[in-house]
């Protein structure tokens, strides 16, 4: 009997999914198969993650709850059935994917199992209480290894098409060096300060990093990089708070560097390629140690969760700007000594 595999997760934001795409990929290879998602829609996952080659057909379940929650379980079912899975892998402890995989008689269901979802699944191997501590990286790692599946790249990595996010975008392609600042996130608390991004903007300018500025947010945040504009009074930020998903996906790809919030948007950079630094001083750096991400945090960081966005004042400007300017130097050092080995290696 040929083999259908299909991956749950269902959790709304871009962060959370991209932190899940090494678990995905690595049940694909175990497999050696394609396999299909099923996904919030609020993900846009079936525009970025299109040209990725593991992944066949993506679906989308709001995963509401109330009086819809036995609707999307009935949503879930016609989703299986029509595709005739043998294999259901949830990668997190929701019951809703798991009670439908029981009804609709999948033989090989596979998930955390904390809390009562262990009565929907198939397997013996589970997560335990303690488990619930982990963050959802680490969760998948265990539910997978405890699976016997390998996970060989621990790191996201989106593979992606750039001629089809071109369209629509001609604004973006303003001839110079590019930047980007990633400067809102789902909660307040995590956004560095716009004063402090104007401040930053300027000494990377003096310093002749970039032509351009693309500011990366919401159109709920747009009054950041309003602000940023209006506090700086300089020509050369190209605001992107009316683009969607495609015109952000296009700037990041065209920008050198992006420096911005522990939000979806730093996320994406990094599972792009795009070498990325992210701003915390409001919350734990384990959520990102599964990131390329290069994490930058205040002198004295005390790596506990605060809720207050004053907190973010006390990573200041020239910390950032330094750790940046050290970063990229390195980076440089690296790239020619790579170059220099070539050279040595064709003579």
């Amino acid at each position: 009997m040929n083999k259908k595999i299909c991956v749950v997760y269902t959790h709304h934001k871009l962060g959370d999914l991209i932190w899940q795409l090494p678990y995905i990929k690595a049940i694909s290879e175990h497999h050696s198969q394609k396999v299909d998602l099923i996904l919030r829609e609020k993900t846009q996952a079936k525009n970025i993650l299109k040209d990725i080659s593991h992944i066949n057909l993506i679906n989308y379940n709001n995963f509401r709850k109330g009086i819809f929650y036995w609707v999307d379980v009935f949503k879930l079912i016609k989703i299986y059935l029509k595709n005739q899975y043998t294999h259901i892998y949830i990668l997190d402890k929701v019951n809703k994917p798991a009670i439908a995989a029981k009804l609709s008689r999948i033989k090989n269901i596979i998930g955390p199992g904390i809390g009562n979802q262990k009565k929907w699944l198939t397997v013996k191997n589970f997560l335990n209480t303690q488990d619930a501590n982990l963050n959802y990286s680490e969760q998948s790692q265990k539910i997978l290894r405890i699976n016997s599946i390998s996970i060989n790249n621990i790191y996201p990595e989106i593979n992606i098409n750039l001629e089809r996010f071109r369209s629509g975008n001609p604004d973006l392609e303003i001839k110079g060096r590019k930047i980007a600042f990633g400067i809102d996130s789902f909660e307040d608390y995590k956004m560095w300060y716009e004063e402090d991004f104007v401040k930053l903007a300027d000494k990377l300018y003096e310093n002749k990093f970039f032509d351009y500025i693309y500011l990366i947010c919401g159109k709920e945040k747009s009054y950041l990089a309003d602000n940023i504009i209006k506090v700086s009074k300089k020509n050369f930020f190209i605001n992107c708070s009316n683009k969607d998903l495609n015109g952000i996906i296009f700037a990041l790809k065209n920008s050198s560097f992006l420096v911005g919030n522990n939000s979806g948007p730093i996320n994406l950079g990094a599972a792009l390629g795009v070498k990325s630094f992210g701003l915390i001083a409001n919350d734990p750096v384990e959520e990102l140690k599964y990131s390329k991400i290069q994490i930058i945090t205040p002198d004295n960081y005390s790596n506990i969760r605060c809720r207050e966005r004053i907190g973010m004042k006390k990573l200041t400007v020239d910390k950032v700007f330094n750790k940046i300017m050290e970063d990229l130097n390195q980076w440089k050092h690296q790239i020619s000594y790579y170059h220099l080995q070539k050279i040595k290696i064709s003579i």
